[in-house]
């Protein structure tokens, strides 16, 4: 029996609000820092089954045995529910500052992750090649980008250094991805030029 990698993401996705709420009742926690975790990361997956819906990726095509979209990538993504169980299980309590950070990161990551990927797959039904305008400007990766944002909005809620290490692992397999990105992309005409005007992840202004 095989399932595609998408189906495997989406699961995660659809897990995460009521994995949060099974959390809130489990621990007697329904403070504000609780339901804004849930509103940010609960968005966010609905958006992500929205997008796969409407311009999906077709990397996420590809099948797998059930056992091994267990394995990889559905464990992998599982230490992303770190986050909330830190945050909801030890009853922290955030700076206030956290409320207006948190929700800002998350805001910019969500703009250019979602934004960035319509953009590339849009313009990809209309012709191949490099993309070098838009949000892919400046940064060739502003979709990686915008995720380092919005799973740092979450590590921020959480107010522990786990889920920053978490992140950080992901960081580089983005990393890795991106090397492999750059590889395939030199075979066009102009990569040359385009990578010198443009950062990786952060956007080249000058």
């Amino acid at each position: 029996m095989k399932v595609t990698v998408n189906a495997v993401i989406n699961l995660h996705k659809i897990l995460v609000s009521p994995l949060v709420l099974w959390l809130m009742w489990s621990y007697h926690n329904w403070s504000a820092a609780a339901f804004l975790y849930l509103g940010l990361h609960g968005t966010y997956a609905v958006l992500w089954l929205i997008k796969q819906n409407v311009y999906p990726d077709k990397r996420f095509a590809q099948e797998l045995p059930v056992w091994m979209g267990i394995l990889t990538p559905f464990i992998p993504l599982a230490s992303y529910y770190l986050a909330p169980y830190l945050l909801i299980s030890q009853h922290t309590v955030l700076p206030a500052w956290v409320f207006a950070v948190a929700p800002l990161l998350y805001t910019l990551g969500i703009f250019l992750h979602y934004v960035s990927d319509a953009q590339k797959y849009f313009t990809l039904r209309l012709r191949k090649g490099l993309i070098e305008d838009g949000l892919f400007a400046r940064t060739r990766n502003p979709n990686y980008l915008g995720e380092i944002l919005i799973y740092g909005a979450f590590a921020l809620v959480s107010w522990h250094w786990l889920p920053v290490l978490v992140l950080a692992g992901w960081t580089i397999y983005f990393f890795i991805n991106m090397g492999s990105k750059d590889r395939s992309l030199a075979r066009h005409q102009g990569f040359a030029q385009y990578k010198g005007r443009t950062g990786k992840v952060l956007p080249k202004l000058f």
